[in-house]
C-alpha cells in the first residue's frame, strides 16, 4: 500500500516535540494524557498519528498550541517552532501564533463553528486579526479561502450560516478558516470523522492540492489507516498517551515493529482477503489516571512476557526512521 503523498526533501524540522509530558486534573485524580512524546515535523511534510480513541491524540494537538482544556497543564518538554520554544511564550505571543503560523482543523465542524455568524463572518475573523485587513481587503480574501476549498459561488455563500450547508461543505469552511492566512503547519485533528466515502476522498485530495501548492506541513490525526496509507509520509502510533511507533509509511504497513500496531493493522476489513471475522484487540486501554507499571500494552499483548509487565520498554532506534517502544520488537 503505496503513499500518495509527494517526497519531502531532507532539511530542518519545522515542528520538533522533546520528551513532551500534559497533565489533567481531574476528581479520580491525574491523568497523565501526554506521557513523554517526541517527534518532528518538516516543511511540506504529512506525518500520521494515530491510535485508539483516548490514546491521547486530540491531547497531544491541544498540548503543541497550549489550548488544553479546564485543569490542563504542560508538566514538561519542549516544543520547538522554527526553533522557538513554544511553551516558553507568553499568551499574547500564542495568540499571535494560533490562526497565523500554526492552525488546527477540529474533527466536529458543526461544534467549531459559531451558528449565529455566517460562515462569511467567521472567516474573516483571522483575517481580520492576523493580516489586519478591512473591508473588501478583507473580504476579497474571504472569497478567495473559501474557493480555495472548492465551495461553489463563494460570494454568496459567505451569507450563509452553518445549519444551512452539509456536513462536507462545513468541514470546507472550517478548512477555509484555517487556512485563510497561509499557516505553515496545518494541525487536523481526525477531519474526515462526519464525512461519506465520496466526500472524504474529495476532501483528502484537496488538502493534497493545497499542501502541494502551499508547501504548507500537515499533523493528519485518524482512526483510518487507509488514509495514513495515502495521505502520509510518516507515522506516529499513539497508546495510552505514549509514542509506541514511528516509522514511514510504506516501512509501517510491510513491516510493523509493535504489537499494538500490528493489531491495529489486523483489525482493519480487508475485502479481497474473504475473511468473514475481523480480528479484534482484546480488553482496553488502560486507565490514565492510574500508574502503570512496565509496558501499559502488555495486559492485551499476545507476545507479552514478565520483563513486559515490570519495566517500561526504552524507545529502540530500528534505523531507517524505525522506532518503536517494545522489548522485542518485530526487526
Amino acid at each position: 500500500m503505496a503513499s500518495e503523498a509527494s517526497p519531502v526533501p531532507a532539511e530542518e524540522a519545522l515542528l520538533s516535540v522533546d520528551d513532551l509530558h500534559a497533565h489533567i486534573e481531574t476528581r479520580s485524580g491525574r491523568v497523565r494524557a501526554v506521557d513523554g512524546v517526541s517527534f518532528e515535523i518538516r516543511r511540506g511534510e504529512t506525518l500520521g498519528l494515530v491510535g485508539e480513541s483516548g490514546s491521547g491524540k486530540s491531547m497531544l494537538c491541544l498540548s503543541l498550541l497550549r489550548l488544553l482544556p479546564k485543569g490542563g497543564a504542560i508538566a514538561g518538554g519542549r516544543v520547538l517552532f522554527r526553533g522557538e520554544d513554544l511553551l516558553r511564550k507568553s499568551e499574547r505571543q500564542m495568540r499571535a501564533i494560533r490562526g497565523r503560523h500554526i492552525s488546527m482543523i477540529l474533527q466536529d465542524p458543526l461544534a467549531a463553528l459559531n451558528p449565529v455568524f455566517s460562515i462569511g463572518a467567521q472567516v474573516m475573523e483571522p483575517i481580520r486579526i492576523h493580516q489586519r485587513l478591512r473591508g473588501a481587503a478583507a473580504r476579497a480574501r474571504m472569497v478567495e479561502a473559501l474557493r480555495l476549498m472548492h465551495i461553489a459561488s463563494p460570494e454568496r455563500r459567505a451569507h450563509d450560516y452553518p445549519h444551512q450547508l452539509s456536513g462536507g461543505m462545513r468541514q470546507r469552511v472550517l478548512g477555509a478558516i484555517a487556512l485563510s492566512c497561509r499557516p505553515e503547519l496545518l494541525i487536523a485533528d481526525e477531519p474526515t470523522t462526519s464525512l461519506d466515502v465520496t466526500v472524504q476522498a474529495q476532501y483528502l485530495a484537496l488538502l493534497r492540492e493545497i499542501q502541494r501548492s502551499q508547501g504548507i506541513a500537515i499533523l493528519f490525526v485518524t482512526h483510518d489507516l487507509g488514509i495514513v496509507a495515502h495521505m502520509c509520509h510518516r507515522v506516529c502510533v499513539m497508546y495510552a498517551g505514549r509514542l509506541v511507533e514511528a516509522a514511514p509509511v510504506l516501512a509501517l504497513f510491510e513491516r510493523p515493529a509493535h504489537p499494538y500496531t500490528r493489531a491495529l493493522l489486523a483489525a482493519v476489513p480487508r475485502p479481497e482477503s474473504g475473511t468473514r471475522r475481523l480480528s479484534a484487540i482484546a480488553g482496553a486501554p488502560p486507565a490514565l489516571d492510574a500508574e502503570i507499571r512496565g509496558c501499559p500494552f502488555a495486559p492485551r499483548c499476545p507476545e507479552v512476557d514478565e520483563r513486559c509487565r515490570t519495566s517500561a520498554p526504552p524507545l529502540l532506534d530500528l534505523g531507517a526512521g524505525r522506532l518503536a517502544r517494545c522489548w522485542k520488537p518485530a526487526a
